[in-house]
């Protein structure tokens, strides 16, 4: 693909309000959408705020929505889009803008903190952790994740209500949940964490209602959905309404305060 001029529609604003601005700017062959932003910089809007780092899909940066679908701006080729097209780029619409494509994402932070770590099991030092490989296998998935938030950005029960955040984690950090509930080795249990009763009374695993859409944003193609929420909502609906998963855990406590 030779050089072109693509048309472009940009938001420009701050948290106070502010709208799309028309750009047209030179395209080469090969390149993605975040290079033709930083050409607007360099050219045109030298004052156009916007998050990157690493430009290879590996920092979660760049995030935005392009042509309304939520997108890594560093792994979004041109090449998508015809020369006839008018590229849209705005900002993540579930988080305040603080300016043009700059959001604020500290809502993702504030509910990363609240998920319990990773709780060691007793008597087991650095070092000494032992897993099958399968069970390795199966979190080893979502620790591809980047925190790019496309998936909270997509996922309507953040992006339509408002009032729901504060009751519901989103799936970034319900997936963050399920891989710890997973790991074989973790002792949250011991200790006193029911992560599969958290899930669902303090981080509002039952809002998802499993669409998908934050599987179809992740640009490392992880199976959220149906390898993270899916089993996690299976395992929670177990441990509320199978009798004889509840009179286990009923013994237990029993046997473990005896």
């Amino acid at each position: 693909m030779s050089g072109y001029e693509a048309r472009f529609k940009v938001w420009r604003g701050d948290a106070h309000g502010g709208g799309l601005e028309d750009f047209r700017v030179e395209v080469n062959e090969g390149e993605v959408v975040l290079d033709i932003i930083h050409r607007l910089q360099a050219t045109q809007a030298p004052d156009l705020a916007v998050r990157w780092n690493c430009k290879a899909g590996k920092c979660g940066s760049c995030s935005a929505e392009i042509n309304g679908r939520p997108r890594l701006m560093c792994m979004t080729r041109m090449s998508v889009f015809t020369r006839e097209e008018t590229v849209t780029v705005t900002p993540l619409r579930a988080f305040p803008v603080v300016r043009d494509l700059v959001t604020d994402v500290g809502f993702n932070y504030r509910k990363a903190r609240e998920v319990p770590a990773f709780v060691p099991p007793a008597g087991v030092g650095p070092g000494e952790y032992r897993m099958m490989q399968e069970d390795v296998d199966r979190s080893q998935e979502f620790r591809k994740c980047i925190e790019c938030f496309l998936c909270q950005d997509t996922c309507h029960v953040v992006r339509d209500h408002e009032e729901n955040k504060a009751a519901f984690a989103g799936p970034r950090f319900l997936m963050r949940i399920a891989e710890l509930d997973m790991h074989p080795l973790d002792a949250a249990a011991e200790s006193g964490v029911d992560r599969k009763r958290t899930a669902q009374d303090e981080h509002g695993l039952g809002y998802c209602n499993i669409t998908k859409c934050c599987t179809e944003v992740c640009p490392e193609g992880i199976k959220i959905t149906d390898n993270a929420l899916i089993p996690l909502k299976e395992r929670a609906v177990d441990r509320k309404y199978d009798p004889l998963v509840w009179l286990g855990s009923k013994i237990r406590r029993r046997s473990s305060a005896g």
